[in-house]
């Protein structure tokens, strides 16, 4: 009797998981519908991930592609990617380093051993930090296509969905610069008639060298991810009042050792009618627009 019962039971078992397959695949719709918190499929989603003192923006386009700009100070970024995309989801098309302080490439790190990174975009400049260092070590390991920025130019993601990088305007490839800060990569992130300002920790020169060419390069945007994590290096008041943001993300840490972000800086933007989101007090933030505007989860 036991010998025919476990034998019912085996085919049971076997019965149940060729059944649920099928209903898987099935329901898979509900699942990503699930995950994706009532995101349409012609949204445009980006979350700034709560990594701690630290940047890490994943952006989500329309066409379904995965996109990371910076990976945070530590493997928090991973922690983060699970919560925000499916759990089968292994791959990753874009990463995007702004500048190779630490704060911003080693949870990339983890980022390569984990997820299939199909293409990378950085500057070149010259770092000598271990983390900086094994992360390039890893993408030749990995033999991951490795793209040069060194001037403005315009990546095609989806039917109106672009990425527009405005910054540097010079070759930083295998050069030593004082400030790397001012090495970052800046892009306009847009979608339709939404524009989403990403800063990297870009600071005052930077944005002064923007201004100059404030009538060639259009850098208003409803959405300012605020440079330099909040700190008063960046946002001048020229630059905020010509960006006229309604939407401030500030990526840092509670009560982090830094001071960021500066309250000067925060007082700028709430006179200008922003509304401020801090990672550190509000966690991972999401913002999904539909092309004509962006809601804030």
């Amino acid at each position: 009797m036991p010998g025919r019962l476990y034998k019912i039971l085996l085919i049971l078992g076997i019965s149940f998981a060729i059944l649920s397959v099928p209903a898987f695949w099935f329901s898979y719709p509900l699942f990503n519908d699930f995950l994706n918190q009532g995101r349409a499929a012609n949204e445009l989603e980006v979350d700034f991930l709560d990594v701690g003192q630290g940047d890490a923006i994943l952006i989500k386009t329309p066409a379904g592609q995965n996109i990371l700009i910076d990976g945070g100070p530590d493997n928090t970024v991973i922690k983060r990617l699970s919560e925000n995309l499916p759990w089968w989801e292994r791959t990753i098309d874009l990463v995007i380093l702004t500048h190779p302080h630490d704060d911003h490439v080693n949870g990339l790190n983890d980022v390569l051993k984990r997820y299939n990174v199909e293409k990378i975009l950085y500057t070149g400049v010259t770092h000598s930090s271990p983390g900086y260092l094994s992360w390039l070590e890893l993408i030749r390991s990995k033999k991951i296509p490795l793209v040069i920025i060194d001037q403005p130019q315009e990546i095609t993601l989806d039917e109106d969905c672009y990425l527009d990088i405005i910054y540097p305007r010079t070759s930083f490839l295998n050069r030593e610069v004082d400030n790397l800060n001012n090495s970052s990569i800046v892009a306009r992130l847009v979608y339709g008639q939404t524009v989403f300002l990403l800063t990297g920790d870009a600071e005052a020169e930077v944005e002064q060298e923007l201004l100059d060419l404030a009538s060639t390069t259009d850098l208003s945007a409803p959405m300012l991810k605020v440079g330099h994590h909040g700190s008063d290096t960046s946002s001048s008041e020229e630059f905020l009042d010509t960006v006229q943001p309604q939407i401030a993300i500030i990526p840092a840490a509670l009560e982090n050792k830094f001071g960021h972000p500066s309250l000067r800086v925060v007082k700028r933007l709430e006179r200008l009618g922003a509304a401020v989101y801090q990672t550190g007090v509000d966690g991972t933030v999401r913002a999904v627009s539909d092309g004509v505007e962006i809601r804030v989860e």
